[in-house]
């Protein structure tokens, strides 16, 4: 048997000393802490080729391709560098450098928790949230100019480390080269962050749709300690019309980063 017909587990096994596993995802995903010549790593997989999910084997595997391209052709010390990708009986396997972190995002019924992730982060100096959403800007900034529009992102992206207030985006998996038309109906994504058109079916989705997302988690993150320029610029920028939004993700950056010196 080649190792491209071995299960995952079975080929981690022999890599190195699985740490973790992480297999309760809508998804279907499933994933690993794995140390591999004596450093962790995070190893994202399609999941058993037999398991039910939203999207069926065929799908989540192509989702991992596309975060291969993504990877390969972004870098950005916010996110988790992509050391290679592992062929196996059930798909690519995805070696992540490992990140540090808890995920800001958290189950609904658990976000009003003070010892939950969610609370903590916005229980931060205003500060070190707008330090964090920075960060955000800088990658889709990154990406907005490669022409990347962003899909199913929410706070369930964010993994932020406490102790050394790095933020990480991960998860990234629906981004992809636009314009393009929503085919779906309600597309994957978070209500909470999500443009009207990602619910329209045959409606454009285009960096305006990313710009709404990134001016709701600004909202959603500072809540009342957004005011001044940077209200004006999350306030445009989630208007329900894409028309009257900011026209792209480097056009929304510039204008966050000019509020935050009028901020300062």
């Amino acid at each position: 048997m080649s190792s491209s017909d071995e299960a995952p587990e079975r080929r981690l096994a022999r890599l190195g000393t699985v740490f973790a596993r992480f297999d309760r995802q809508d998804s279907g995903n499933v994933s690993y802490g794995v140390v591999i010549d004596g450093e962790r790593c995070f190893v994202k997989t399609a999941g058993h080729p037999d398991a039910t999910a939203f999207l069926d084997h065929a799908q989540r595997v192509d989702l991992l391709r596309n975060a291969v391209r993504l990877a390969r052709a972004h870098r950005h010390p916010a996110l988790p560098a992509l050391r290679t990708v592992i062929e196996s009986a059930h798909g690519p396997m995805l070696v992540y450098d490992w990140a540090d972190g808890d995920l800001i995002g958290v189950p609904r019924a658990h976000r009003d928790d003070p010892a939950s992730p969610y609370r903590r982060f916005l229980a931060l100096p205003p500060g070190r949230v707008l330090a964090a959403l920075d960060t955000i800007v800088d990658v889709h900034d990154l990406l907005g100019q490669a022409g990347e529009v962003a899909g199913d992102f929410y706070d369930g992206c964010l993994l932020y480390d406490f102790t050394t207030h790095h933020l990480s985006l991960i998860d990234l998996d629906h981004y992809r080269p636009g314009p393009y038309r929503n085919d779906m109906g309600r597309l994957f994504g978070s209500s909470r962050f999500m443009a009207p058109e990602e619910y329209t079916l045959g409606a454009m989705i285009d960096q305006r749709t990313s710009v709404f997302t990134l001016g709701r988690t600004a909202q959603l993150l500072l809540g009342d300690h957004l005011h001044g320029p940077l209200q004006q610029v999350t306030t445009r920028a989630t208007h329900p019309n894409p028309e009257e939004r900011h026209g792209s993700l480097p056009e929304f950056c510039a204008a966050w980063r000019a509020a935050r010196q009028d901020r300062c």
